[in-house]
């Protein structure tokens, strides 16, 4: 019998992840990172805020906040979302989202078949500290799964936007994307500590202990 999934919900925040099928790879190189990036806000920047994002080898995350019905609606406005509830117009930009990917990937690598598992995991954010401990989770992902000892210098993640993005002269870069290229707005999270250096020292004191899975259960 099918696990029920709760569908995600206009207004609420979500820590969003999935992996590649079987563990299986999902980013080769720059281009499979950049490609993914601009049609996840290609897609969601319609009905989502973009907190922050992590992407490796086999699997992703994101810390989104879905946007008001309203707003879904008007971003939009079209005839053949009229009869949708707001519920299956965030499910169809997300199904957009990936199998356009996978569309992409599979023709790339001469490959066929499901490249994501199904469905994609989701967790609500209940709770202002649950928020800042998922930001840091997601940026120290790459030290847990050790594909880096400095998660500051990671290629693929949005903490190297966050941090420079006080500084307008040095427009740091995502597999050669800038944050405005993908219209992501990264000065969302900074409001959200408040200082660049509360938001570096944050992440700085709680490595150990978000690299396990149960710190954000």
């Amino acid at each position: 019998m099918k696990k029920h999934i709760e569908p995600l919900h206009a207004g609420m925040t979500y820590h969003v992840y999935n992996r590649g099928i079987n563990r299986e790879t999902i980013f080769r190189n720059d281009n499979n990172y950049r490609y993914f990036l601009k049609k996840y806000f290609h897609y969601l920047n319609m009905i989502a805020d973009t907190y922050c994002f992590c992407l490796l080898e086999n699997h992703f995350h994101f810390l989104l906040k879905i946007k008001t019905e309203e707003a879904i609606r008007q971003q939009l406005n079209s005839i053949k979302h009229e009869t949708k509830t707001v519920e299956q117009i965030i499910s169809q930009q997300f199904s957009n989202l990936f199998n356009g990917y996978a569309q992409a990937y599979n023709k790339m690598y001469n490959r066929t078949g499901g490249l994501f598992e199904e469905p994609f995991r989701r967790k609500v954010i209940n709770s202002d500290d649950y928020f800042s401990k998922v930001i840091a989770y997601i940026h120290l992902n790459p030290v847990k799964h050790k594909l880096t000892n400095g998660f500051e210098d990671y290629l693929y993640s949005s903490y190297r936007l966050i941090v420079n993005s006080a500084n307008s002269s040095e427009l740091q870069t995502i597999a050669g994307v800038n944050h405005q290229q993908i219209d992501y707005n990264p000065y969302n999270v900074i409001k959200w500590f408040g200082l660049v250096d509360e938001f570096v020292n944050f992440h700085k004191n709680q490595k150990e202990n978000y690299m396990d899975d149960r710190a954000i259960e």
